[in-house]
């Protein structure tokens, strides 16, 4: 018999603008508690607060965010029902031109966590941000 999965649910949120900030707290709070700390905290945060903005400014006004601890690692998933992500912005490695005023927040977030996982199409996108508690 297989070892059984340890997930222990941290947040879930529906957000619009006004609480960007509220979010970011609550996922703050949430992955201290489960063991992020320092530099590692401070920058899956930040991760989550960019693809969070992402999915105000650009996919509809809001979402859904939903943070669990499974087996070593703190995951955040964000969800819009916006109109997908282009695919040049998915496929490109390199940091958008210094001219350009939008494109940094999943480029952003794919350096600041350990992984990052995209699905989007017409109906909308899920960013899922993770990052191991130890390492």
């Amino acid at each position: 018999m297989a070892d059984a999965v340890r997930t222990t649910a941290l947040l879930v949120e529906e957000f619009g603008v006004a609480q960007i900030t509220p979010v970011r707290h609550a996922v703050s709070r949430g992955a201290a508690e489960a063991g992020l700390a320092g530099q590692r905290l401070e920058d899956f945060v930040l991760a989550v607060n960019e693809i969070v903005t992402n999915a105000v400014r650009h996919a509809g006004g809001g979402g859904t965010l939903r943070m669990w601890v499974v087996d070593g690692w703190v995951v955040c998933e964000v969800a819009d029902r916006g109109g997908g992500i282009p695919r040049e912005r998915l496929n490109g490695a390199g940091l958008p031109p210094s001219h350009a005023i939008s494109g940094r927040g999943l480029w952003l977030a794919k350096h600041l966590v350990d992984d990052v996982a995209v699905s989007t199409g017409r109906a909308g996108t899920i960013v899922r941000l993770s990052s191991a508690l130890s390492v």
